[in-house]
């Protein structure tokens, strides 16, 4: 009788959970630097103080680098763990995992802080100074859908294509 080499089902989960970490962190950056920074649509409590003078401008200036200060902490994390799984022989390394994490990761970091900051807080919206804020929120909220449905179609799709038992 000829044995048969047992197959090696490498884990999708380290890299899937250290891709999500880093795609909230990044994702946040990309918000802070993009919506608040270089386009200037809304800063972290432009709804509630407007950054019209010097004071609110300063107000806000402060609140987004606590935002900013989260999302490096959240990225570090993201970092410690993507090099955690580096080392492991027993995780999946591929880069579609890493990729289907990211964009997990960035479309829950926008979700929860588009419900959270925009629907309940009220801190800020998409575009603070429009005339009906609603639109725009709403449409964060659906690109943060798709971003999430996208990523768990490539974490899918990975799944598939190595035979592994569907989740």
């Amino acid at each position: 009788m000829q044995a048969h080499p047992q197959l090696i089902l490498l884990s999708p989960v380290p890299l899937t959970t250290a891709g999500t970490v880093l795609g909230i962190g990044i994702g946040g950056f990309i918000d802070g630097i993009i919506l608040h920074q270089i386009l200037q649509m809304h800063e972290m409590l432009s709804n509630k103080i407007p950054a019209t003078d010097y004071i609110g401008k300063s107000i806000n200036m402060f609140w987004d680098g606590i935002f900013h200060a989260f999302c490096l902490i959240v990225t570090i994390i993201g970092i410690i763990l993507l090099w955690q799984v580096s080392k492991r022989s027993n995780a999946d390394h591929s880069g579609r995992l890493l990729t289907a994490g990211l964009f997990l990761g960035w479309g829950i970091f926008n979700l929860v802080e588009g419900i959270i900051d925009h629907q309940i807080l009220q801190l800020h919206n998409v575009i603070e100074y429009a005339h009906n804020h609603q639109p725009a929120n709403y449409l964060f909220l659906g690109i943060s859908v798709v971003m999430i449905l996208f990523g768990y179609m490539i974490i899918r799709s990975h799944h598939r294509s190595h035979h592994w038992p569907q989740v």
